[in-house]
Order: structure tokens, then sequence, then C-alpha cells
């Protein structure tokens, strides 16, 4: 089934970039485009995403030792704003 309409990206496509370690909308976008023209599938891909992490960035959270944020945290911004200069 497709996702993204506007780049014909499917759930398949999807799925593979995130076993291959895009495990955010933005990793996704930077993959395949999906969600960087309308952004209508964004939420689609969240939920495919899932709220369980990254396998990668999990095991590399575990290996490495904590340390502390080096610069204060920048606010979040949708795919869909950026699509159009936001």
């Amino acid at each position: 089934m497709y996702i993204c309409s506007c780049f014909g990206i499917t759930e398949e496509q999807v799925r593979e970039h995130a076993a291959a370690g895009s495990c955010t909308p933005r990793q996704i976008a930077s993959a395949s485009g999906a969600g960087t023209d309308c952004g209508s599938c964004v939420r689609r891909i969240q939920g495919l995403l899932g709220r369980g992490g990254c396998p990668a960035t999990t095991t590399l959270r575990r290996t490495l030792p904590a340390q502390a944020p080096t610069q204060a945290p920048r606010p979040a911004v949708s795919l869909a704003s950026q699509a159009v200069g936001g």
C-alpha cells in the first residue's frame, strides 16, 4: 500500500528504510523523500515506525556513556512546515 502518493513510497519501503536504521520521519524523508512534499503521509509514517525506537540507536545508547548535552535542544519542526519553507 502506498504511504506517500507524492513520491510513490510504499509501506514496505518505509519498513525497509526503518530496518536499515531510519528511525524517525525525518530520517525516512532523507532516505526516500516521503513526507517532504505535501506532508499528509507523515502521521502514517510515524504510525509505521511506532514508539519502539530504533534498534541501532537503542544499542548505541547502551554502549556509550551518558554525557551532558553540549547545546540546548532545538524546537521540533514538522516535515510539512519545512517543505513549504516554514
